[in-house]
C-alpha cells in the first residue's frame, strides 16, 4: 500500500508542472498554429493591400501572375522559416538549454509581430514576407523545443499525456486565428494589420513569466554537469525532496552515452545503434505532413461550399472543424498514456487511409448524386478527428523517447526539417496536383496513409510508461546491435523487423 502510495506521489502532475507546461505550449506551441491559420480569412484584403501598395510607388499595378506568386511567397515563408528554425535547434539547445532556446526564440515572435502590425501604416508588404519568414523560425524552433523540454520535465507515466500538450495549443491556436479572423472581427480593411500583429502577446507572457520555471534537469546534470542545480529542479517539479532515483536514471542514462559524446546530424546517420530510430522519425514525420493534413484544410472551403453551405457561412463552419480538431486533441492528451502511442497511431493514421479513400468517391460523384456533399463533410470531420488522434501529436513526442539526451538534439534537427520540408511541398505542389488530378488529388495521400499505416505496424514499438533506456534495449534488437544495459534486459523479445538490414 505505502509502496502504491509513493508511485502515485511520484509520477504526479504538480502545480509547477502545470504551469511550466502551459507558458511553454502557450507562449511557443500556439503562436505556431496561430500563424499557420491567420493568413486565410484576410487573404484577399491583403492581396489588394498588395496591389494598391504597388500602385501608389510605380502608378501601375501588379499583374494577377505576379500578385499570385508575391502571395504564394508570403505564405510559403512561413514553412522555409520553420526549415530553418528546425537546423537551429542542436546548437541552440546545446549552448542556451531548453528554456533557455525558449526565452530567445520569443525575438523571433516579437519582431515579426511589429513589423506586421505596422506593415499598413508603413505601405510596405515586403515586412509582411520578411515577418513570415521570422515567426516560421520561431514556430521552427518551438516545435521542436518545446516536446523536448516538456519530456525532459515530466515524470515517465505522464511523458506522453504532457508530450501531446503543445500540439494541443498547436491546434488552440488553429482555431483562435479562424475565430478572430472571422469577417466581423478582425479579417477586415482596418483589423488584419491588428490579427497579424496578435502573436506577439503570447511570446511577450512567456518571455516575463517562463524564467521563474526550472531547466530541464535532464540538461542540467548532462550537459552543464551541474548536480545541485538538477536536484534542485527534480524537487521543484515532482513537489519532494526524494529525488535520487531519478537522478540515478539520468546518470545511467549519460554514462551510457558518454563513449558516444554529442551526436551531430552526420553522426546520427551513421550510427547503427541508431538506424531504425532514425528511419522512424523520417517516415512519421514525412507521414504526418504529407498525409494531406493541410491539404484537406486548404479544400475544406470548396467542398463546403458545394455542399451548399452559403459562402458567408463557410467560414463559421471551418471555425467549427477547427474546434473538433482541439476536442480531439484534448482527447488524445488523456488517452495517450492508456491507448499507447502505437495504437494511437495505428488508429489515426487508418481513419485518415478510409476518410481520404471515401472524400475521392465522393468528390468524383458529387455533380451526379445529389447527397455526395454531405458524405464529403463527414470525411473532412473524419479525416480530421483521426490526424488529431494520433498523426499530429505523436511523432514529436516519439523522438523525446526513443533517443537519449546526447543524440536528442540532432534527432529533432532531423524530424524537425522532414516536417517542415513536407509542410513546404505540400504547400507548394498541391495547387498544381488539385489542378491536374482535381478529385482524386486524395488518392495521394491515400496511399501515404495506409504506407504510414504498414509501417508503424510493422516497426514502431510501444514506449508508453517506459524508461528511455527501456526503450532503447527494444531498439538495440531491431538494429541487430548489443544491449545498453544487459543486466536490465527484463525486456521480452520483440519480433525482428521484416524489413531486411
Amino acid at each position: 500500500m505505502e509502496q502504491q502510495e509513493e508511485t502515485k506521489k511520484k509520477g504526479r502532475l504538480t502545480l509547477l508542472l502545470a504551469l511550466a507546461t502551459l507558458i511553454a505550449a502557450f507562449g511557443s506551441s500556439f503562436q505556431y498554429g496561430y500563424n499557420v491559420s491567420v493568413v486565410n480569412s484576410p487573404a484577399e484584403i491583403m492581396k489588394q493591400f498588395y496591389n494598391d501598395t504597388y500602385y501608389k510607388r510605380y502608378g501601375e499595378y501588379v499583374s494577377e501572375s505576379s500578385l499570385t506568386l508575391l502571395w504564394s511567397v508570403t505564405v510559403s515563408m512561413f514553412p522555409f522559416g520553420g526549415f530553418i528554425g528546425s537546423l537551429l535547434v542542436g546548437p541552440l539547445v546545446t549552448r542556451l538549454g531548453r528554456k533557455g532556446t525558449l526565452l530567445f526564440n520569443n525575438i523571433f515572435s516579437i519582431v515579426p509581430a511589429i513589423l506586421m502590425g505596422c506593415s499598413k501604416v508603413a505601405e510596405s508588404f515586403e515586412m509582411i514576407i520578411i515577418s513570415r519568414l521570422l515567426v516560421g523560425i520561431c514556430a521552427g524552433l518551438s516545435s521542436n523545443v518545446v516536446p523536448m523540454y516538456l519530456g525532459e520535465l515530466a515524470p515517465k507515466n505522464l511523458r506522453g499525456a504532457l508530450g501531446v500538450v503543445p500540439q494541443l495549443f498547436i491546434t488552440v491556436g488553429i482555431l483562435v486565428a479562424q475565430i478572430l479572423g472571422l469577417r466581423s472581427l478582425l479579417a477586415n480593411e482596418e483589423g488584419w494589420p491588428i490579427l497579424l500583429g496578435l502573436t506577439g502577446v503570447p511570446a511577450a507572457l512567456q518571455l516575463v513569466l517562463l524564467p521563474f520555471f526550472p531547466e530541464s534537469p535532464r540538461y542540467l546534470l548532462v550537459q552543464k554537469k551541474d548536480e545541485e542545480a538538477a536536484k534542485n529542479a527534480l524537487k521543484r517539479l515532482r513537489g519532494w525532496n526524494d529525488v535520487e532515483e531519478e537522478i540515478e536514471e539520468i546518470r545511467q542514462e549519460d554514462e551510457t552515452e558518454r563513449a558516444a559524446g554529442t551526436i551531430s546530424v552526420l553522426k546520427l546517420f551513421s550510427m547503427r545503434s541508431l538506424r531504425w530510430q532514425v528511419i522512424t522519425i523520417i517516415v512519421l514525420m514525412a507521414g504526418q505532413q504529407l498525409s494531406g493534413v493541410n491539404a484537406i484544410y486548404y479544400y475544406a472551403d470548396q467542398i463546403y461550399v458545394s455542399a451548399g453551405v452559403k459562402e458567408a457561412e463557410v467560414q463559421y463552419v471551418t471555425a467549427g472543424t477547427g474546434a473538433v480538431n482541439v476536442v480531439m486533441t484534448i482527447c488524445a492528451v488523456f488517452v495517450v498514456e492508456l491507448l499507447g502511442r502505437r495504437l494511437l497511431l495505428l488508429l489515426g493514421f487508418s481513419i485518415c487511409f478510409m476518410a481520404c479513400c471515401v472524400l475521392t468517391a465522393a468528390l468524383a460523384l458529387q455533380e451526379t448524386v445529389s447527397w455526395m456533399p454531405y458524405i464529403s463533410i463527414v470525411c473532412i470531420i473524419s479525416y480530421v478527428i483521426g490526424h488529431a488522434l494520433g498523426p499530429s501529436p505523436i511523432p514529436a513526442l516519439l523522438i523525446t523517447e526513443m533517443f537519449l539526451q546526447s543524440s536528442r538534439p540532432a534527432a529533432y534537427m532531423v524530424g524537425g526539417s522532414v516536417h517542415w520540408l513536407s509542410n513546404f511541398t505540400v504547400g507548394l505542389v498541391f495547387p498544381f496536383i488539385q489542378v491536374g488530378l482535381g478529385p482524386y488529388s486524395f488518392i495521394i495521400f491515400a496511399v501515404v496513409c495506409l504506407l504510414t499505416t504498414i509501417f508503424t505496424f510493422l516497426i514502431v514499438p510501444e514506449t508508453k510508461a517506459k524508461t528511455f533506456i527501456e526503450i532503447n534495449q527494444i531498439f538495440a534488437k531491431k538494429n541487430k546491435v548489443s544491449e545498453v544495459h544487459p543486466e536490465k534486459d527484463e525486456l521480452t523479445d520483440l519480433p525482428l523487423s521484416t524489413f531486411g538490414q
